[in-house]
């Protein structure tokens, strides 16, 4: 019994230890009112406000959001713009970092516009990408093709494997699936409109910048799956910018 004692002792020790470590910074509201919103984004709904003089826990940062906690245990996320209208302890404006490498490692959404070659044509493509982990994430992307001849779009859903990305200069893999839509362009023979379904492997290179911005290359390599079984080939070489959040 004197044993189970000592060590429900020590548990609760080592609770109180660990609570002490989760200790977070407090802010003090200088604005007439700061705004929580439900998530970190200005898309997400206000759903609470903070009065002035009042105190909030910063427990973490998502880019240019802080997820706070008041003093009554209510939680949300507040804009960097109203977080740096704070006061420390000590009365002293608040200081935040600019979003950094660790940052771009952590991020969750990712958007860019691309522009390159594609089997000889120009072409340009955004695309929109969300990440499960810092490893592994998911893009859809919307590119349309100029040739002399012929116009394509292509509608590509991929998954990206990114294995170093706490590196400023980090490489990733590209594996998808998607569709593409050819429309002729010349009148002296008779030609159809096409779609078909294609499949693709790639690799490229994203480059943070600063702040939230991103420099990224990729190639692609491209097998399109015709009806008449007469599968074509092609290859993609694209570069551009790309900003996350």
């Amino acid at each position: 019994m004197l044993a189970l004692r000592a060590v429900v002792f020590m548990l609760c020790l080592l609770a109180t230890v660990v609570q002490a470590e989760e200790a977070y910074p407090e802010v003090k509201v200088a604005d007439p009112y700061i705004e929580l919103h439900t998530g970190p984004g200005g898309g997400y709904p206000i759903f609470h406000v903070v009065e002035r003089g009042e105190f909030v826990e910063v427990i973490k940062r998502k880019t240019d959001w802080f997820k706070v906690r008041t003093a009554k245990g209510t939680t949300g996320w507040v804009e960097r713009g109203q977080m740096e209208r704070t006061l420390t302890a000590e009365g002293e404006a608040t200081q935040f970092a600019e979003a950094a490498l660790g940052d771009f490692s952590s991020r969750r959404w990712e958007a860019g516009l691309l522009g390159g070659d594609f089997n000889g044509a120009p072409v340009m493509t955004f695309y929109g990408g969300y990440a499960f982990n810092a490893n592994l994430s998911a893009e859809l992307s919307l590119a349309q093709a100029l040739g002399e001849f012929a116009s394509s779009t292509l509608l590509n859903l991929n998954l990206v494997s990114q294995p170093f990305p706490e590196w400023r200069f980090s490489p990733f893999f590209t594996l998808g699936a998607g569709d593409i839509a050819t429309r002729p362009r010349v009148t002296l023979v008779r030609a159809e409109d096409s779609n078909d379904a294609t499949a693709h492997v790639g690799l490229g290179l994203r480059v943070y910048l600063s702040r939230r911005f991103i420099l990224r290359a990729e190639y692609k390599s491209y097998v399109a799956f015709s009806s008449d079984d007469d599968n074509e080939e092609f290859e993609e070489w694209q570069a551009g910018f790309a900003f996350f959040f």
